[in-house]
């Protein structure tokens, strides 16, 4: 199953690659970079990626959206989200990390279904679809194809989460081993929550 990382300007480095990290662990997953356009982006920290023109890839699979400063601009792009919906729509599964739940949300896609976020930016992303059922309290979330994730590094937790579901927790702690990474394995364990 091929991993979809959308990638676009000043995206969140660890949002992307924090659950790479633990995807390209799992021999069933096929990582693959992409952005609407293809091309090269460029991450806020600096971080420059090739990527695939999503008009390119197999939409089945795992779609992950990390969050960013860019999420900020792209809410108001109605071409980025409508072609975000059809890819969001087409994945088997759709995963997002800190303000990337602010893309998903804007789609229309998270209507009366649970999600959480970045705390330090819940206010904004509450903001752009008041129809989702938006936790306050939550490392990560699942409701149906749908995961999200608190900020940043809980984008690790949730992939966790998630290696957990399809393979089985020990796999999840496997590979949380392999990185040296502590999981916290409880999605409603929020430290950040206000």
């Amino acid at each position: 199953m091929d991993v979809n990382i959308l990638l676009f300007p000043d995206f969140e480095t660890l949002d992307a690659f924090g659950p790479a990290e633990v995807f390209g662990r799992i021999d069933a997953y096929r990582l693959r970079y992409i952005s609407m356009t293809g091309g090269t982006m460029r991450s806020k920290q600096g971080v420059r990626v090739l990527t695939e023109e999503i008009n390119r890839i197999n939409p089945r699979g795992i779609l992950l959206i990390p969050g960013g400063q860019g999420t900020r601009t792209l809410v108001h792009d109605v071409d980025f989200i409508e072609r975000l919906s059809k890819a969001a729509m087409q994945a088997t599964y759709c995963l997002t990390v800190c303000t990337g739940s602010a893309l998903l949300a804007k789609t229309g896609l998270l209507d009366g279904k649970r999600a959480t976020s970045n705390k330090k930016a819940f206010g904004w992303v509450k903001s752009v679809n008041a129809k989702v059922l938006w936790m306050g309290k939550a490392r990560w979330v699942a409701d149906q194809k749908y995961y999200t994730s608190s900020g940043v590094s809980a984008g690790i937790d949730m992939a966790l989460g998630f290696v957990a579901e399809q393979f089985g927790v020990d796999k999840a702690r496997e590979v949380a081993e392999h990185i040296e990474y502590s999981w916290d394995s409880d999605p409603d364990h929020d430290p950040f929550a206000k």
